[in-house]
């Protein structure tokens, strides 16, 4: 047994991860990056099909962000921002989002470590916002089925997946769930070209029932990650946007997987030209480099907690780590490179390239549906593609094509039997090949 081998059973606690049943084989031990690969400390180099977690957006390797971080590091390590007090490094990222999200009429920023505190960050401040306002009985959530807003208490009551709630229930009151925009499963068993948007319509019936001066704020992806990388039809965005301002509740959009050109778009919002009252950023952010959480709200939410010293009017909420002087440095340089670089544009460019290389698998029995918008995307394998017959769970079909892949040094993340690809922008055309063509040799065996 290696030493790191020891240590990772011996003391490590990895998470979502059945630490005792554990493979015979070494762990999988990453001591560098390059670009859109890692290499481990057997010195194998994987191309890495997930971005590490959604997030690697500018690629691993950039001693430019290294540097940002070492010199921030070397003048100011760390201030707390409580109570009237700041870093230059947070005043100045603070502006800097808000005016790329112009657009998105946002006004102010509050940071923390990371994407479930800022969307934690951004329940609270919904809830406290309407007693501001005198409605101390608008505190519902609506939220969606199969959707991931992060792991702390108050994210996890919005999240849909019910095997990441089921251990830790009972969960914050309060919290409703609608169906998703799942197109390939719908969920009323409809076609798309006749479905009307019942899903997104869903979200009026669900707030008359629950009485809409009840509910505080309606909370979604703008494409659903880890609940199956599902992007939503056209007109889905829409609808919500427009039920939302009907029944006077907040729009809060979880960018933390969708943000800074994942999607083909700065921020996954602006396909649908929606303009949320709150925006939650993190991964991207810092394309990892750091941890940072960024929750943006408009002028219309800041303005109510504006008051005298005594009124109970501040927003108490805050970590102790908000607007790390680093992490805001690292995430400066980060935004550099994605503008400086096009790699929004190049995420479009890419993404439609990886989508067309993946819609020439359909062919192959076991492939069900792929979709996909920039560089996110999706392969659901089943077991009979035209009656959608999914594999029995025990076979863990997704899991056996990430294991499969792995001997073509190529690391990429299931969720059940669905493949997602969320790369690193900066992947290059000859490595999206790759990990096709490794796809079609191990699928095409199957059959």
């Amino acid at each position: 047994m290696s030493e790191l081998k020891r240590y990772y059973e011996d003391h490590y606690w990895a998470p979502f991860t059945q630490m005792g049943d554990l493979s015979e084989e070494e762990p999988l031990v990453v001591v560098s990056g390059d670009g859109a690969t890692v290499t481990s400390d057997r010195g194998k180099t994987y191309i890495d099909v997930h971005g590490g977690l959604w997030l690697a957006n500018v690629g691993y390797g950039r001693g430019r962000i290294a540097d940002a971080v070492y010199e921030q590091m070397k003048q100011l390590s760390w201030f707390p921002s409580f109570d009237g007090m700041a870093n230059e490094a947070a005043l100045r990222l603070a502006q800097r989002l808000v005016s790329m999200a112009d657009r998105e009429n946002m006004n102010r920023v509050f940071f923390s470590s990371g994407g479930s505190e800022a969307i934690e960050t951004a329940l609270k401040m919904t809830r406290q916002y309407w007693r501001l306002l005198g409605k101390q009985g608008k505190y519902k959530v609506i939220s969606r089925n199969r959707a991931y807003h992060g792991v702390s208490m108050g994210a996890l009551s919005a999240t849909g997946i019910a095997d990441n709630r089921k251990h830790f229930e009972p969960l914050v009151p309060g919290f409703r769930h609608i169906q998703p925009p799942y197109c390939y499963r719908c969920p009323y068993d409809l076609d798309i070209e006749s479905c009307g948007l019942t899903c997104a319509k869903e979200l009026e019936r669900t707030l008359l029932f629950e009485d809409p001066e009840t509910v505080a704020a309606f909370i979604g992806e703008p494409v659903m990650g880890a609940g199956g990388m599902l992007v939503p039809p056209d007109g889905y965005w829409q609808e919500i946007q427009r039920i939302c301002r009907k029944y006077d509740i907040l729009l809060i959009a979880d960018e933390v997987v969708t943000a800074f050109g994942r999607t083909g778009e700065m921020f996954g919002s602006r396909h649908w030209d929606l303009v949320p009252d709150i925006m939650v950023f993190a991964k991207a952010l810092t394309s990892g480099y750091q941890p940072l959480g960024a929750t943006l709200v408009n002028e219309k939410i800041f303005s109510a907690y504006l008051g005298k010293y005594g009124e109970g009017r501040e927003f108490s909420h805050g970590t102790t780590y908000a607007g790390h002087p680093a992490a805001c440095a690292a995430a400066w340089t980060n935004l550099d490179i994605i503008e400086e670089e096009g790699l929004v544009e190049e995420a479009r460019a890419k993404g439609d390239y990886l989508l067309e290389k993946l819609r020439g698998l359909m062919e192959i029995p076991v492939v069900g549906d792929v979709d996909g918008l920039g560089l996110m995307a999706r392969l659901e394998l089943v077991a009979d593609a035209e009656n959608k017959t999914p594999f029995p769970a025990e076979q863990r079909s997704g899991s056996r094509v990430s294991e499969e892949l792995l001997g073509y040094n190529i690391i990429l993340r299931p969720l059940g039997d669905t493949l997602t690809f969320s790369p690193p922008l900066v992947i290059e055309y000859g490595q999206i090949d790759r990990i096709v063509d490794a796809l079609a040799k191990i699928l095409g065996g199957w059959m």
